[in-house]
């Protein structure tokens, strides 16, 4: 029997949307999805959940949860994986709280910056385990990462395993959908091609029948800004001085740059409408609503409609042959984008079919665009070096390498803060020398 394990299946909502969708592939029929997780609880929740919807969609699939690890991913021909090391207490709390001490704001906190490190720094040695077992047990799997931080991880897994491989996001799918709605713009006949970094790719074309739209892009961006305060405004200033519109959310981008959170121009967080602190928010609001939410998805006849998501689709392709483009993140290996390192780990078009993935070359970034996809990556080059030789000074150097911490703290602070972060997190991180 043919297995789909899935890591991290306490999750419930993003199983619900990812092994969902694989119930309605008719390719998969008689398949095993293997559910693993350390919360025996949600976990058994979303087995419930998932029995109940192989019902209601008639599906033929055989749901099994397990409590060995290994024993999940053994035989597996696909993982998926949705962990989150730490969780939001302690360990997002902590990633806010002590650099706000220091007077550095954060947004999410969950890809580049002091929050993005350390959150790499607990999930890169649990990940890694996964792949030794993967190869131990499942050597031909392919392994889907909707983890962040994308970039470090994968990364890491690149570097350091033999697994077959790719991070998965969202932002790509619905980026040009989402900016025509926001500015009133018919979204078919769309022509588009995207690459750069996880979170900090970059819409480098986008036509329609043919015809260049930016010029019009910017005209109604600009007008947009001149007119009121809405959630896009650092992606369109960014676009302004920069010339291409970025692929993830402007409160994600805020605190990728050194331009927008900053002590010495408070005024910029209103002007921009830059919602500090805006991932505990969520996590606060999803805690409150989790009963309600929970009762919904575990209600009879429970339905599903497949999601956007790139999951089930890239399985689809490869069980029946039939091609499916995507936007995956590799390592630079073969130079696909060519003024970025190859160890970076970038996000470009990619080819699912039964021959796996295969992604397409881009070739050059415009120079300015490399610029900025380029102050990322050295952060997260030195995150993974910390991670996988246990050296404490590669974390000091991933931190002052990080464009919005060096523009707001000294060095000896940026030092400071991250032995107080790792002080902090304890056993959730390995000893550093």
């Amino acid at each position: 029997m043919s297995k789909i394990t899935f890591i991290g299946a306490g999750s419930t909502v993003f199983v619900k949307n990812v092994l969902g969708d694989c119930m309605m592939v008719p390719a998969l029929s008689g398949f095993e999805f293997a559910l693993y997780d350390i919360d025996a609880k949600r976990m058994d929740e979303s087995h419930k959940l998932l029995t109940q919807l192989a019902s209601t969609l008639k599906a033929d699939v055989h749901i099994k949860s397990y409590s060995d690890r290994k024993e999940a991913l053994r035989g597996a021909k696909y993982v998926f994986n949705a962990i989150q090391v730490g969780g939001y207490k302690p360990s997002t709390v902590i990633d806010f709280e002590i650099p706000k001490k220091y007077g550095l704001r954060q947004t999410i906190a969950d890809t580049v910056g002091i929050g993005g490190i350390f959150r790499a720094l607990r999930t890169i040695p649990v990940m890694l385990d996964f792949t030794k077992d993967i190869e131990e047990v499942a050597p031909d799997a392919l392994f889907m990462n909707y983890t962040n931080p994308m970039a470090t991880l994968m990364g890491a897994i690149q570097q350091h395993s033999n697994v077959q491989s790719v991070g998965l996001c969202h932002s790509v799918q619905i980026c040009t959908k989402d900016l025509f709605k926001n500015l009133g713009m018919e979204h078919d006949r769309i022509e588009e091609k995207i690459a750069g970094i996880n979170h900090m790719a970059w819409l480098l074309e986008v036509k329609q029948d043919g015809i260049d739209l930016y010029p019009e892009i910017k005209r109604r961006a600009k007008e947009k800004q001149e007119k009121e305060r809405h959630y896009d405004m650092v992606r369109f200033k960014l676009m302004e001085h920069f010339g291409y519109y970025v692929t993830e959310s402007s409160e994600h981008n805020a605190e990728y740059h050194p331009y927008f959170i900053k002590s010495k121009y408070p005024e910029l967080i209103e002007q921009l409408n830059i919602p500090l602190d805006e991932y505990p928010r969520r996590c606060e609001e999803q805690i409150a609503n989790w009963q309600k939410v929970q009762k919904t998805l575990m209600s009879d006849g429970v339905q599903h409609t497949r999601s956007k998501e790139y999951g089930s689709r890239i399985v689809e392709a490869i069980e029946t042959n039939q091609p499916f483009k995507f936007g995956g993140n590799l390592l630079n290996t073969g130079n696909l984008i060519t003024n970025l390192p190859t160890k970076a780990t970038v996000e470009v078009p990619c080819i699912a079919d039964r021959s796996g993935i295969t992604p397409t070359f881009v070739g050059e970034l415009p120079l300015q665009l490399a610029g900025l996809n380029h102050t990322n990556i050295h952060s997260q080059l030195l995150t993974i070096e910390a991670a996988v030789t246990k050296k404490k000074e590669f974390i000091y150097q991933a931190a002052l390498l990080d464009p919005h911490t060096k523009a707001e703290l000294s060095i000896d602070d940026i030092v400071s803060m991250c032995d107080e972060l790792i002080d902090a997190h304890g056993d959730y991180l390995p000893t550093y020398q």
